[in-house]
């Protein structure tokens, strides 16, 4: 019985087995609330931002063309009655005439900002545009988020506010941070309503999905006590499908949906307005707020398809059939280069391997390779992000297979030397230096993204799973191998001490809420316990 749970075929079939029902609970639809709103019933409102792929406002000479509003507008009607955009320029002045084709109302932002001659012609163009539209076009949103910024003191805002109201005759409004709104009170005498955002992802110490509309709740409160007899307006509120966790905050589909349901049917129940954040996700935000922040939209921004529908389950990992069973076949690649190593040995040798080790070293790859790939299209948005998504992903698919040769050949494992010291690459096995090259662009990978998160951890993804395959497999075979030459060199103690040393900060800067950090700060001590055992400081096998 103990030989046949050696023996490959069982082995592999047991992983198989065990990816596939870890893929399963992964993709099993979560349910949601009961739907907050009746057959007939909208959203109050929803930003809209009506740029794509390849497409930023930072791009002085972009004109979105009509056509792709319309289309846009077109997708939003069933959903709002109403929605928010952020400038009157970009070829956005056409959005009203498309909304008023498709029954929607359009709160008209005014972006401020250092230049008061582009402030001026921003200003004009909304007030233009708001003579022209009158039944489209309810009240003006002067300024978004400018004392955030730093961009504007709040008296010069006040100035602009007033000037605006008093020519436009509108209810005019001006948007920030809530924290901001209540630095800033002299300000509500200049306003008809105050608008704050409230975005719970975003927050210092932010919530989890499930109290994410408690929170939204009491913000909103406290901010109505601070202001009695203004409307307060929740000028942007949501959370995102997909990025980096935040202590207990996760980002996922159906936590999305979950948040998106709560804070609709709390603002049915308390009777104040929201507007959601956002339409469409905005590929360009990934520059400035990550991965979350590409992807806080209702609509999907490649496939223009809802996300999620009122009341319905959500997976958050729908392609889970396909995900495990790349996993699945994954291991077979894995096992498969177990048995042409083993064949390269002879048939004498082929009958004394031990294939526990490869059976490790498949599980590792073949679980998280579903889940690597699919993360790729997700946090690549540049050609940077691109490049590295891509190094990543070749070190997951290549590392394992080679791994397992090595394991099946028992071939040393080495240190750094085996590959840059000319003397030491001579007389070391070729295997062996190859796995000696996949173990260096782990460590420089590894640590790159460590630095990322101790030095810019905000947006920073935690990429634990295109990494936990290739350093399993190399820990395993620094556990399992034999020892090659060993040299004091300090290319490896500096590689440990960088990734241990990031393992502190992250885990103390993510809080233990964070399973993503715990996971990855896991992957990067296990690899720093590789970089001792290949110096030569491991306990030695017998």
């Amino acid at each position: 019985m103990h030989a046949l749970l050696r023996h490959p075929a069982v082995l592999l079939a047991a992983i198989s087995a065990v990816i596939g029902v870890v893929w399963y609970a992964l993709g099993r639809p979560v349910e949601m609330p009961r739907p907050p709103l009746g057959e007939k019933e909208k959203l109050d409102c929803v930003s809209y931002w009506p740029l794509r792929a390849g497409q930023s406002p930072f791009d002085d000479t972009l004109v979105i063309p009509p056509a792709q509003i319309e289309e846009d507008l077109a997708r939003l009607a069933p959903l709002t009655s109403c929605v928010r955009i952020y400038t009157p320029r970009m070829g956005l002045e056409r959005a009203p005439e498309y909304a008023r084709k498709f029954n929607l109302q359009i709160l008209l932002g005014i972006p401020l900002g250092r230049d008061a001659a582009r402030n001026k012609a921003e200003i004009e163009s909304a007030i233009a545009l708001a003579r022209a539209y009158p039944d489209t076009i309810p009240a003006l949103i002067v300024g978004n988020e400018v004392l955030s910024r730093g961009d504007m003191s709040a008296a010069d805002l006040g100035h602009i506010l007033r000037d605006v109201r008093a020519r436009a005759r509108l209810p005019v409004s001006y948007a920030d941070q809530w924290d901001s709104w209540l630095k800033a009170g002299e300000l509500a005498d200049a306003v008809n309503f105050v608008t704050i955002h409230v975005v719970p992802y975003r927050e210092d110490f932010p919530p989890t999905a499930s109290a994410a509309a408690r929170r939204v709740v009491e913000i909103r409160a406290k901010v109505a006590a601070s202001f009695p007899g203004k409307d307060i307006l929740i000028g942007e509120v949501g959370w995102p499908s997909a990025g980096r966790m935040r202590e207990g905050a996760l980002p996922s589909p159906a936590n999305q949906a979950r948040v998106i349901h709560d804070v609709v049917a709390a603002a049915k129940a308390g009777g104040f307005r929201i507007n959601l954040l956002e339409g469409y996700d905005q590929p360009w935000k990934h520059r400035l707020e990550g991965t979350a922040g590409a992807h806080g939209g209702l609509i999907d921004g490649e496939t223009r398809a809802l996300k999620f529908r009122w009341g319905g389950a959500v997976s958050n990992q729908p392609l889970w059939f396909y995900q495990g069973l790349l996993g699945i076949l994954f291991s077979l690649v894995v096992f498969a280069a177990g048995f042409l190593a083993a064949r390269s040995l002879g048939p004498r040798a082929t009958g004394a391997i031990d294939w526990p080790p490869v059976a490790a070293i498949a599980f590792a790859g073949g679980l998280f390779m579903g889940w690597a790939i699919a993360n790729v299209s997700i946090e690549s948005h540049t050609a940077i992000d691109w490049f590295y998504s891509i190094i990543l992903i070749s070190l997951a698919v290549v590392t394992p297979p080679v791994a397992a040769a090595a394991a099946v050949r028992r071939a040393p494992f080495e240190d750094f030397a085996a590959l840059f010291d000319p003397l030491t690459r001579r007389v070391t096995d070729p295997l062996s230096r190859l796995v000696t090259l996949l173990f260096v662009l782990t460590v420089i990978a590894a640590i790159r993204i460590a630095l990322g998160l101790v030095f810019a951890p905000r947006f920073h993804d935690f990429p634990f799973a295109p990494l936990t395959g290739p350093v399993a497999a190399l820990a395993l075979l620094a556990w399992n191998n034999p020892h090659g030459m060993r040299r004091e060199s300090a290319a490896e103690l500096s590689a440990a001490v960088v990734l241990l040393g990031s393992v502190a900060y992250i885990v103390l800067n993510e809080t233990f809420w964070n399973w993503q950090a715990l996971w990855f700060a896991a992957v990067l001590i296990v690899l720093a316990w590789t970089c001792l055992r290949a110096r030569g400081r491991g306990e030695q096998n017998p």
